[in-house]
């Protein structure tokens, strides 16, 4: 079973990802690394490059012609499931769960690496919350679509066996 991990960035997709892959013994892939691999550019650079509609096209492409094991755990960029038909086509081939958090989890997962997110670019920290929460709003009609919701709240409080 394939399992699309969505949700904001800052909500934990990569690292919990990582964590649940292991735990069970299947692989992690990692759409944004997949497609700084195929890119040979780092996101930052192509979205100063590009574009965002050039990054989120390719975006696109890999996740939907990347040869994913049959069993494995998929880290999609927070955008991924609102550009074209991601979000559907994630839910036709695999099982899409989405890792919710609060603007003010999101916001102090984000000020840790700020300076590594394309988005936020030009965005002072005074900023940051405001853009958090609207474009948080403007998503989670995409992000809802997902079959599972956990709280990145829930997820801190339990134990790795418990969340697997």
């Amino acid at each position: 079973m394939r399992i699309f991990l969505i949700g904001f960035m800052g909500s934990g997709k990569t690292h919990w990802g990582r964590i649940w892959a292991s735990e069970i013994g299947i692989e992690f892939y990692d759409i944004d690394e997949l497609v700084e691999h195929s890119e040979k550019k780092s996101i930052a650079a192509l979205f100063d490059e590009k574009g965002e509609k050039y990054f989120r096209e390719k975006e696109s492409i890999v996740l939907k012609q990347t040869p994913f094991s049959e069993n494995c755990i998929i880290s999609c960029g927070g955008g991924a499931p609102c550009y074209e038909d991601n979000m559907e086509w994630m839910n036709a081939n695999g099982i899409t769960l989405f890792l919710e958090g609060s603007s003010d989890f999101l916001y102090k997962n984000i000020v840790k690496n700020i300076a590594q997110r394309p988005l936020l670019k030009n965005l002072s920290l005074e900023k940051l919350m405001s853009f958090i929460e609207s474009t948080l709003a403007e998503r989670n009609q995409f992000y809802h679509k997902a079959q599972f919701r956990f709280s990145t709240a829930t997820l801190n409080n339990q134990t790795i066996h418990q969340i697997i």
